[in-house]
């Protein structure tokens, strides 16, 4: 079960549908990047659909002014010019990720079905736009479905199983491989790395000092990756400097572990950060623009890091961190947490709005670093 929902995703990002059935009801499921592909004319050529259904999350229809109290909304898009398929393409984009208006065609979205909230659990496990473009296949297109996966040529999953994978990824980590690292101000310390059972994605422990000195509760600092800011320094936030700064503070209390998790933009993926930085150039801040793509404010789960310190054989630690979230995750996970010890970067005037708005909507405790960076 699990490999066939590994491999769903892979083709969905690589562009390619992909089938999911729930008992005797199908849908080829297309991420809306796919839409750009010659995949997609390919097989709406062959299923001779006159609509496209557009699944949205909750948190996208609340930003386009539309009440939501299930797992999301579907919508169907005609297709009646197939000759203008760009215009198609753009409409569904449009729906999917752009600060749209409201009103409108906007209250004919209808409630998903199991297919449907499975096609978004694929889109979200790639940390693709969490929206999912499906066309039902008709009883007439049925031998070239079949023949396609006869082919290989097409992946089916059984929506239960995208379901449950939703659920397992923290269940089934693996520790890999393992070396010494020395860094800067930290010589001692030595990198583990994780793969998530699902084989998509690896995270890294740092152990940092010797671990026989390590202090008790041990220090220990959860950093979400982020490569604009870890490795080029990005000004848009402080994250390279709570990172540096974590392993400076580690070390300076005698070491300890700092994991770094393969999270980007709070767990929404490289590319879809980049397109809310698209849409905070033109006025949103950092929570609303993760909102408008269909996001909540911190999509991040920590139950991998919990994995990791359990097998690591971690119980107690004091905890590097400004969210509160952080804290919960690790006590609902039956880590005992002694301290929080405070971790800030500088305010700037190109991280400040990211920064407030973060304290301000999602309750990270940054007062003193507003405070010092001055208003």
């Amino acid at each position: 079960m699990m490999r066939k929902v590994q491999r769903a995703i892979v083709e969905l990002k690589a562009g390619y549908p992909v089938l999911v059935s729930n008992g005797d009801e199908a849908e080829l499921v297309f991420s809306v990047e796919g839409l750009e592909s010659p995949s997609f004319r390919a097989w709406l050529g062959e299923l001779d659909s006159s609509t496209l259904r557009l699944t949205l999350t909750p948190k996208r229809l609340e930003s386009l002014g539309i009440e939501c109290a299930g797992a999301g909304g579907v919508l169907d898009v005609p297709l009646d010019d197939r000759d203008d398929m760009a215009a198609v393409v753009e409409t569904v984009r449009v729906l999917s990720s752009e600060c749209a208006p409201q009103g409108g065609f906007f209250s004919d979205f209808g409630t998903p079905g199991v297919i449907q909230e499975a096609g978004l659990v694929l889109m979200r496990q790639g940390r693709l736009l969490p929206a999912s473009v499906s066309v039902t296949v008709p009883a007439a297109a049925w031998s070239d479905v079949h023949a396609a996966l006869y082919a290989q040529d097409l992946i089916k999953v059984e929506a239960r199983d995208v379901l449950a994978f939703d659920g397992s990824v923290a269940q089934h980590l693996i520790r890999i491989s393992e070396a010494q690292v020395p860094l800067e101000g930290a010589e001692e310390t030595r990198f583990v790395m994780f793969r998530e059972g699902g084989g998509l994605r690896e995270h890294l422990a740092l152990m940092i000092g010797g671990s026989a000195n390590w202090p008790d509760p041990v220090p220990v600092r959860m950093h979400s990756a982020c490569l604009t800011g870890d490795l080029f320094g990005s000004l848009r936030c402080d994250c390279g400097e709570q990172l540096r700064g974590a392993v400076q503070s580690i070390m300076a209390a005698g070491g300890g572990i700092l994991l770094y998790l393969a999270q980007e933009g709070r767990d929404i993926g490289l590319a879809n950060k980049l397109r809310a930085y698209s849409l905070q150039d033109k006025g949103l801040d950092t929570v609303d623009a993760d909102q408008v793509l269909g996001f909540g404010e911190d999509e991040r789960q920590y139950g991998i890091a919990v994995s990791m310190l359990r097998s690591l054989g971690i119980n107690r630690i004091d905890l590097l961190t400004n969210n509160p979230a952080k804290l919960q995750a690790m006590r609902d996970g039956g880590i005992e947490v002694g301290q929080r010890r405070e971790l800030l970067g500088k305010v700037t005037p190109h991280n400040r709005r990211y920064l407030a708005a973060k304290a301000e909507r999602a309750g990270h405790l940054l007062e003193t670093a507003l405070k010092a960076g001055g208003h």
